[in-house]
């Protein structure tokens, strides 16, 4: 069902089961998937595609004429987030997997990709290419700068400034943000296997302790027969930390 005062431009894909509210603007180029719910006062534009069961709040914007954009299935988008909304001559892509949570006030600028699972509350910024592993939780009114990658697992305190990546499993906050341990509380949600955090934590307290030893770290990464262990020390070895 789509409202008739919603404006929708030749070209434009729309599943026959999603329903569009009042004083919308589809642009042409968009795809919208099966049981999509876009409230009023929505714009879309670009290349954008909505997987089945997005749903989109008002007053939202997503793309502009040069954008790509995906959101995948079961993804929310809340009431006036801006997604690739600005102009940039770099990469247009933004990639936002499968059920995720995207709050009021959220910006989320070119380059962007977010893995399934995350959740960026209120008023959060995330600049050109930054990448969010699953699982990732962000407080509100926090930014995260250019260009760097948010490891799986990780949770970010509200207003926090975040100018370098963040290795998984971990906790940080601060202006300007530092880690301040690990993420336990998401790894015994995350893992039934104890022996597996204790041994994350091990492996945290020899790579990340005074001071970030990186090449301890990529010798973790290659001796390390635990998956997780793996994940983190390798991110460690390879970051700009």
């Amino acid at each position: 069902m789509i409202d008739k005062t919603t404006i929708i431009e030749d070209g434009a894909i729309i599943d026959a089961s999603a329903v569009i509210g009042p004083f919308c603007f589809i642009g042409k180029d968009a795809v919208i998937g099966a049981n999509v719910t876009i409230a009023s006062n929505v714009i879309i534009k670009g290349k954008t595609t909505l997987e089945e069961d997005v749903k989109i709040f008002s007053f939202a914007t997503i793309g502009q004429e040069n954008s790509v954009i995906r959101i995948g299935a079961k993804t929310h988008v809340r009431e006036f987030v801006q997604i690739g909304t600005q102009e940039s001559e770099e990469n247009q892509n933004i990639d936002i997997s499968n059920d995720n949570f995207i709050m009021a006030y959220v910006q989320i600028m070119s380059g962007v990709k977010i893995a399934n699972n995350c959740v960026l509350t209120n008023a959060v910024r995330l600049y050109e290419n930054v990448t969010c592993q699953e699982r990732v939780i962000i407080g509100g009114l926090s930014t995260v700068e250019a260009n760097n990658n948010i490891g799986t697992g990780v949770m970010i305190g509200g207003a926090s400034y975040v100018n370098h990546d963040v290795p998984p499993f971990c906790l940080i906050e601060g202006n300007r943000s530092k880690i301040k341990g690990l993420n336990i509380i998401g790894l015994r949600r995350r893992l039934n296997n104890s022996e597996d955090i204790e041994e994350i934590k091990a492996a945290y307290k020899k790579i990340i302790n005074n001071s970030i030893d990186k090449e301890l770290a990529k010798k973790v990464a290659e001796e390390s027969p635990n998956t997780y262990v793996k994940l983190f020390a390798e991110f460690v070895s390879n970051s700009n930390l």
